[in-house]
């Protein structure tokens, strides 16, 4: 990987810090699939499966 300039960190800081809620709701998207993908057994599967069941509800609802 080539290395960063100066500059380019500065810019990166602002954008995160500027982003805080967006970096936040990524990382944890990215966590749910890799434990899904790497992790998970079928029990984990199962309980994933009806946690997005009751958050669907919970949409329509909202909506």
């Amino acid at each position: 990987m080539a290395k960063l300039t100066e500059a380019q960190k500065r810019a990166n800081k602002k954008w995160n810090d500027a982003h805080k809620k967006r970096m936040n709701y990524i990382r944890k998207r990215s966590d749910s699939k890799n434990f899904i993908l790497k992790y998970a057994d079928e029990e984990d599967l199962d309980k994933t499966l009806e946690y997005i069941k009751i958050r669907r509800e919970e949409l329509k609802q909202n909506n």
